[in-house]
């Protein structure tokens, strides 16, 4: 205990406010009662008492309940037939629904009758297209004025996975996220408390964005060149990779800080977000292995956030970094910086301008005082992230097939559980009985995990370091075809499909990889197959 407490320490005191590089906790089973001491240490430092977002234990359950949740939640060995329960990867709220382009925009089976009117609502906010202001639509103006997007549903297309731009038609659900890290005592200080995940850019903010309302210029264009990179497999296969490399062209407001860094991201599908909400925060801290004490060379870190309505120290869970504590937050974070809509939790009524954009600051605002403070109000807000919640994940397809069954068997065996942990039980105390107690199968882990050089996009994001990355879900993957008609995998969407996307996997994936690159033809195409059938 005391080696984990030193660590966190270590941290704390860190130059530059974060840990030091290759002293970051490793993941592994075997850490249940260890690591969660390590977790909850931080804040016990200052005499705090646990916050409930990084409870170490479940309180939510009774002897019985725990006795189960340990029993269903074990890794099988029997690769002969179905797990019980596997189809319904999304639990009871696992939408059954005819599968095509709208599979990811179902509401949750088990949500009521009312529950469903408030989703629909939901939906129709999500879909909302937002003016400038000032306009004859008061209650939808608010644009900007620097914006990337005018709905939600522009980006998150057909609640799925976004994609690199295609020829000239723009980034529409891909971005440049932009940030430096610390340079001042002062900034160093916010940091170590967690009080910012890291800085903008002085003049464009943290987001490059390449629309504006009329009477002011976009911030620039998002470049993208692609090199080709063979890669020869085991049985002498050639896959060719491709290897991005980002800038920003036309940029409207001069060059950017030279600290500045890009990262690439494009929008996440919206599936099962309330089910992984309502994991336990102590079923997540148990994967992570601080030392690498089991010796598999895999690293799992949880991002330690300050929640910013509370402001308790809590389990960032959502985003490619796993920046953001909730699904409200997330939300709010996106109508400020994707479209410029304030909100009650980021009341930024002129979006990311930044003080050096003063012709932004100087157009109006769409605050409409008989809605409220703010351009996006709290029952918008209340449907939206209901709306959000309630996205259910579909069933599986095919369990029962040999070639997928034998693609599982490969899956396990490359090590890939060792960070997409494939099931979890919800937290029996959720808020919304729909997500309680639910056994779902998300295929992560939802830890941080340094991805090598090769996906490493140089930018820190809280406890992040610049080539950590979130364990991004699998269920779902295999619809990605259906729902968004292309196959572009990865945070910056540079694998065209899913051979690629593992062949990308360095850092503490680099062993799973090349266990792939290594595999039969046989064994890769039954994983590919096990993998669609999420």
């Amino acid at each position: 205990m005391r080696r984990i407490v030193d660590f966190l320490r270590r941290t704390r005191r860190a130059g530059n406010g974060r840990p030091p590089h290759r002293t970051y906790p490793r993941r592994g089973p075997w850490a249940h009662g260890l690591v969660l001491a390590a977790v909850v240490a931080l804040p016990a430092l200052a005499g705090a008492t646990e916050p409930a977002g990084l409870a170490t234990s479940r309180a939510d359950l009774t002897a019985k309940d725990k006795a189960r949740v340990d029993a269903i939640t074990r890794p099988t060995s029997d690769f002969s037939r179905p797990e019980q329960f596997e189809l319904m990867q999304g639990g009871a709220g696992t939408s059954r629904k005819q599968v095509n382009r709208d599979a990811f925009s179902q509401s949750s089976a088990n949500i009521s009758f009312e529950e469903e009117s408030n989703f629909k609502l939901g939906n129709g906010f999500f879909t909302k297209i937002w003016v400038s202001s000032p306009s004859s639509t008061q209650a939808s103006d608010g644009l900007g004025p620097l914006f990337n997007e005018r709905a939600c549903q522009n980006c998150h297309l057909k609640d799925g996975r976004g994609h690199p731009p295609r020829g000239d038609a723009g980034s529409t659900s891909m971005f440049l996220r932009l940030a430096r890290e610390a340079s001042t005592a002062e900034e160093k200080a916010l940091l170590a408390d967690r009080r910012v995940l890291n800085f903008p850019d002085p003049t464009y903010g943290g987001q490059l964005q390449e629309l504006a309302v009329p009477g002011l210029r976009g911030e620039g264009r998002m470049s993208i060149v692609y090199e080709e990179q063979p890669v020869t497999l085991g049985d002498g296969s050639i896959v060719s990779l491709r290897k991005p490399s980002y800038s920003v062209a036309d940029p409207g407001y001069g060059p950017l800080d030279p600290r500045t860094t890009l990262s690439p991201r494009v929008t996440p599908p919206m599936i099962g977000l309330g089910l992984v909400e309502q994991i336990h925060p102590a079923d997540i801290l148990a994967h992570a292995d601080p030392d690498d004490r089991d010796g598999d060379g895999i690293s799992g870190r949880p991002n330690i956030v300050r929640d910013a309505i509370s402001g308790e120290l809590t389990l960032g869970r959502f985003g490619w970094k796993a920046q953001t504590p909730s699904i409200r937050q997330q939300a709010a974070d996106a109508f400020a910086g994707d479209i410029g809509i304030s909100t009650p939790e980021v009341p930024k009524h002129w979006g990311d301008c930044t003080k050096a954009q003063k012709d932004c600051l100087a157009m109006p605002n769409g605050v409409q005082p008989r809605l409220g403070d703010v351009e996006a109000p709290p029952p918008i807000m209340d449907l939206v992230t209901f709306y959000s919640q309630n996205l259910a994940v579909p069933a599986r397809r095919d369990i029962g097939k040999p070639d997928v069954l034998a693609g599982k068997k490969v899956f396990y065996g490359l090590g890939c559980p060792a960070c997409h942990t494939p099931k979890f039980v919800t937290r029996r105390d959720a808020p919304n009985k729909a997500q309680a107690f639910q056994l779902i199968w998300p295929y992560s882990d939802f830890l941080l995990h340094d991805m090598g050089e090769g996906l490493a996009d140089g930018q820190a994001v809280g406890d992040a370091t610049g080539s950590e990355w979130r364990t991004p879900p699998l269920w779902g993957i295999g619809l990605t075809q259906t729902v968004n008609g292309h196959t572009f995998f990865l945070h910056d969407g540079r694998a065209r499909n899913l051979t690629e996307a593992i062949l990308w996997h360095g850092g503490e994936g680099r062993k799973a990889r090349d266990r792939f690159a290594a595999a039969s033809a046989t064994e890769r195409e039954a994983l590919v197959k096990f993998l669609e059938s999420l």
